[in-house]
């Protein structure tokens, strides 16, 4: 079947700003988007720039906005995204666009980065693993299914118009930690979530949980965290 995509192209060394093109690809329905764009890539325009890499939605370096939502393009069937219709595609929102679908991660990666996404734990070095019970595990177990997409944290209005918001992914990867029954550095990042642009930015749109290519409860984890200060602030 052949489908029409409709891509925003930008390129800052030679456009004065962003312009839809429009390409038709070859596809079968069960194809997905990814596969689409691949099409455009190899056969039509090679121009073309988008990320992706393990392509079976694992790796998320595919995010991108798709018919308005945020997706992943290798996780989206064509038989899923209205191929009737054009299928628009755009880079996803709130961080610089570097080339077409192509953006400049840097300001998202510094956010994940500085709750300090990594197991803390004091005293000797085990000599062997530290035993969870399945309960413990059970307590942080939805917000290790994170794969640093950027879906949940670029569909936020709050970040859009914030430079500074930490965002949602950044806090779900705290939330992992914070309640690992094996990390001992929980105050220190809650203690970071609890500043002008932590947590508390967030104002409950359920954009992130929508958008999250693996069904995390993002806007759970968030609430949770809240909780956490507060409680831990009596």
């Amino acid at each position: 079947m052949k489908v029409t995509l409709e891509i925003l192209r930008y390129d800052p060394a030679t456009d004065k700003a962003p312009h839809w093109e429009s390409y038709e690809a070859d596809v079968d329905p069960m194809d997905r988007v990814l596969d689409a764009l691949h099409h455009v890539k190899w056969y039509t325009d090679g121009t073309l720039a988008f990320r992706r890499s393990c392509a079976h939605a694992v790796c998320g370096s595919d995010a991108m906005v798709i018919n308005g939502e945020n997706r992943l393009a290798c996780q989206l069937l064509i038989k899923d995204a209205s191929p009737e219709k054009p299928i628009k595609v755009e880079p996803i929102r709130g961080l610089a666009v570097e080339k077409d679908l192509i953006v400049d991660m840097e300001p998202f990666f510094d956010s994940y980065r500085s709750i300090l996404p990594y197991l803390m734990h004091d005293g000797p070095e085990p000599d062997k693993e530290i035993y969870q019970s399945p309960e413990d595990r059970e307590r942080f177990d939805d917000t290790t299914k994170c794969i640093l997409c950027a879906c949940c944290t670029t569909s936020c209005p709050i970040y859009w118009g914030s430079g500074s918001y930490v965002g949602p992914a950044a806090i779900v990867n705290a939330h992992r930690f914070i309640f690992d029954s094996r990390d001992d550095h929980a105050d220190e990042r809650l203690a970071i979530l609890a500043e002008k642009s932590g947590v508390f930015r967030c104002r409950t749109a359920f954009n992130c949980t929508e958008a999250c290519p693996r069904e995390i409860k993002v806007t759970q984890a968030i609430q949770e965290v809240k909780r956490e200060i507060l409680y831990r602030s009596l």
